[in-house]
């Protein structure tokens, strides 16, 4: 079919620059005492998408990577190489070297933009795809100082990956995540409407970091229609109430670990932090334990606190509005626009209200597959419904209840974290004759990493060594907190090991 002549596709710089022509001189993005214009974004914008193509000599269809913590550059570099077909590959500022090379490798990146403070880590990862590595800081400026300003005309079909944000898979490898310009533009505006805090007065507040999907989608979000963001470079929660209030914050996204830290600050610091601006708090990536939920509507009242479930894979999937938290417990909501949910059970039948059943979604937010993955993306539908393996129930009014997950996954501070890669490297320890990874309930990161390890015979370890022997392959936030040693792993007759039983040990310990 031939679209009309009147066709655009949706592209996710389109809104930036949209209002660039609204409000050239306004602040878009601002971090402390640094601040880019709507002109200077879109500048900046079109400054990398020629230092893409002209510079680092890459075409559309290529694949880049980007590593970096929260900076006013990480949303020029995506904006400006996605607008060229140039879909970065966005990687966690804490993995380490060999955790940066498998992503670089896999995703195919022939350029590697990174940030000044981790360049050497760059620099010893066995990137065997990166033909190009920029460092953000003295070295990016001048080489964007000599790329053209005016925006390159490359035809994009709103379905082409602006970005490969990357999360683990039960089998432990990192898989990307091929994202559209589509699929998140319409979540923009699915935003628009169910959070009502995205005008060009608002101001927003990115506090999660911007390689994960969530924390990119809220930080870009209020750019895309007309408002101003202002970007915490790490997370501090001292620093974000200081912020809320010189600013006149009305909205952020946070998640459950950063809630825990602010009222950490004790009762009297909270009451006194100056709230009075804020008119959403959106919470995602894990749950929000129901106390939680009550200590905050307590402290900023009750029309503004909404909690959402998602996935990197399926964007938002349902939304419980602020109406509803102290009514709903230990609910996540009911669909988001233009999205439908089903609960299936094994046969593929809808089970009914209050039987739990696996979630299947369907909507225009859909990923478009795991990159070189096709097999795992087959797995992930089921007559095009897409399931990311949660298990939940519905009540007689549609509010979705998350009581498990089929994987066994970890969210750890809102972060995803896979036993298979943890366990993979305890078995290299030489003391270490099995192994298996399960999270265990923490009241700071919602679910912390525990190791079970058998060792073997003769050999001696304590907890100390085997976390210790885990930090040079693994991220700080996938180290395990604690180790529990036992004579064996409980399996089952076919030998798979019974996590349920190790989950369960472990909490009747604590």
């Amino acid at each position: 079919m031939t679209p009309p002549f009147s066709y655009r596709p949706v592209l996710i710089a389109d809104g930036v620059r949209a209002s660039a022509q609204r409000s050239p001189d306004k602040v878009a993005l601002s971090l402390r005492e640094h601040a880019l214009t709507y002109r200077e974004l879109v500048e900046r914008m079109n400054r990398v998408s020629n230092l893409a193509l002209h510079g680092l000599g890459l075409a559309p269809g290529d694949h880049a990577a980007l590593m970096a913590p929260n900076c006013l550059e990480f949303i020029e570099i995506v904006a400006g190489l996605a607008s060229v077909g140039v879909p970065p590959a966005m990687v966690n500022p804490r993995l380490t070297a060999p955790e940066l090379a498998y992503i670089a490798n896999d995703a195919g990146a022939r350029a590697l933009f990174v940030h000044e403070s981790l360049e050497e880590l760059a620099r010893d990862a066995d990137l065997k795809t990166v033909e190009r590595t920029v460092v953000i800081g003295a070295g990016y400026e001048d080489l964007l100082s000599a790329a053209a300003t005016s925006a390159p005309a490359v035809p994009l079909a709103e379905w082409d990956p602006f970005c490969i944000s990357y999360t683990s898979g039960t089998t432990g490898n990192p898989k990307g995540v091929l994202l559209s310009h589509r699929s998140r533009s319409l979540v923009f505006y699915g935003m628009a409407v169910e959070y009502g805090c995205y005008s060009p007065e608002d101001r927003a507040l990115a506090v999660a970091p911007l390689y994960h999907g969530g924390g990119f989608a809220f930080a870009m979000a209020p750019i895309f229609f007309g408002g101003t963001c202002e970007i915490l470079p790490r997370f501090d929660p001292e620093e974000l109430l200081r912020v809320i209030a010189e600013v006149a914050i009305t909205n952020a996204f946070m998640v459950p670990t950063h809630f825990n830290a602010v009222f950490g600050l004790g009762d009297r610091v909270v009451a006194r932090a100056d709230t009075s601006s804020l008119r959403t708090i959106i919470s995602n990536a894990a749950p929000l334990p129901q106390a939680t939920k009550v200590r905050i509507v307590e402290w900023l009242g009750d029309g503004i606190l909404h909690e959402t479930y998602g996935s990197t894979e399926g964007g938002i999937i349902t939304n419980l509005r602020p109406q509803d938290q102290l009514r709903k417990e230990q609910c996540v909501g009911q669909p988001f626009p233009c999205t439908e949910v089903r609960l299936l059970d094994d046969d593929g039948e809808e089970v009914p209200a209050g039987e739990v059943g696996e979630v299947f979604n369907r909507s225009p937010y859909l990923f478009n597959g795991y990159w070189g993955l096709p097999e795992a993306t087959a797995q992930a539908f089921r007559d095009g419904w897409l399931s990311v393996g949660d298990l939940a129930r519905k009540d007689d009014e549609g509010h979705l209840y998350i009581v498990d997950r089929k994987n066994d996954m970890i969210l750890t501070g809102g972060v995803n974290v896979y036993p298979r890669e943890i366990e993979e490297v305890l078995h290299e320890h030489p003391a270490v004759a099995e192994a298996a990874v399960v999270g265990v309930p923490d009241d700071y990161w919602g679910e912390a990493v525990k190791a079970v390890v058998a060792l073997r015979s003769g050999r001696q370890a304590t907890s100390e060594d085997i976390i210790d022997f885990c930090r040079h392959d693994l991220a700080g936030f996938k180290l395990p907190k604690s180790v529990d040693f036992v004579g064996a792993l409980p399996r089952n007759a076919a030998g798979k090991v019974l996590r349920r039983e190790l989950r369960d040990a472990a909490q009747a310990r604590q």
